[in-house]
């Protein structure tokens, strides 16, 4: 359920990065919410994105969020930027396609730039439940370095391993050492820019890290070529409605276009929420949301950015 919530701190974190602090504007408690949490926030002109909240997941009288001005902005960043103190926003309920797994023998806490937010959550949590853990965190400079002195602050600090591109305390992470000598009983935690989570990722998939243990929250979609992209249809299960899905268009507009509404929020591929079973039919998947393993078995797929390889798709609709 969305709720109006008020800014009643903005906060400048980090060069380009303000962090939010939001409370219910009917003062009334704010729904809870685990480790790797997000909400979406509705914002001018229609535009709705989404935010990992930050603060500690025991907390209900406030959502933190932090967000980084992106040059590259779709308009997302730029609204949010604009936003000041006193302002009211409208905002989903939390939730979690990133959450910790149950009862791991040791969590890695990987982090790059603005990628700090669900992962600084989880470091809380695991925390405050006395977990076995550790946090990487890797920024382009000191003056980039989101919630540095809050994390030096907290009870995690000694955990903490800090890691610059260039300009003071230049470090680099050593990733290869750092996952070979990792137990098997460890799991991965990786949130960040798109090149650094495929290096992560990518890294520990050649040291023999099993899926399972590997988990994952992108920001946005790496660019796919769209010039070869064909017409197909999409068939309504339920009715058996055929509806074209064009070359130059996406299956939710061709839903939408159709009178079919499918919840949908990034349009990007990376959160989730308009996941769609399919019946028949192959899907050319072109999300960062599925795994490998559930974009082979082809029984679902991401309408916002996904198409067919086949004809037609019928969708359990």
């Amino acid at each position: 359920m969305d709720r109006t919530v008020r800014v009643v701190h903005k906060t400048q974190e980090a060069l380009g990065i303000c962090s939010f602090e939001l409370v219910a504007a009917d003062n009334r408690p704010l729904p809870s919410f685990s480790a790797g949490s997000h909400i979406d926030v509705h914002l001018d002109g229609g535009l709705v994105r989404q935010y990992s909240l930050c603060n500690f997941p025991g907390e209900r009288h406030r959502y933190q969020i932090a967000v980084l001005l992106d040059q590259n902005s779709r308009g997302g960043s730029r609204a949010m930027h604009a936003i000041e103190q006193g302002q009211t926003l409208l905002i989903s309920g939390p939730r979690n396609h990133f959450p910790l797994a149950h009862e791991p023998r040791h969590s890695l806490l990987l982090a790059g730039g603005i990628g700090v937010t669900p992962i600084l959550c989880m470091a809380q949590q695991l925390a405050a439940t006395g977990a076995s853990f550790e946090m990487h965190y890797c920024t382009r400079s000191t003056e980039r370095t989101a919630f540095a002195e809050r994390i030096r602050r907290s009870s995690f600090a000694g955990r903490l391993h800090l890691y610059h591109d260039e300009g003071r305390g230049q470090r680099k992470l050593a990733l290869q050492p750092l996952l070979a000598n990792a137990s098997q009983e460890s799991h991965l935690y990786v949130c960040g820019p798109t090149g650094f989570m495929d290096w992560v990722l990518g890294t520990a998939r050649a040291a023999g890290w099993q899926e399972d243990r590997l988990h994952w929250e992108y920001f946005a979609a790496t660019p796919v070529a769209t010039s070869d992209d064909m017409p197909f249809e999409v068939q309504i299960a339920s009715t058996g409605t055929l509806i074209p899905v064009a070359a130059d268009q996406t299956v939710i507009a061709a839903l939408a276009a159709a009178g079919i509404s499918v919840p949908v929020s990034c349009e990007q591929g990376v959160c989730g929420t308009c996941v769609t079973g399919v019946i028949e039919g192959l899907p050319d998947h072109r999300d960062m949301y599925l795994t490998s393993e559930e974009q082979a078995a082809g029984s679902m797929f991401l309408p916002c950015c996904s198409r067919s390889k086949t004809p037609r798709l019928v969708l359990d609709l």
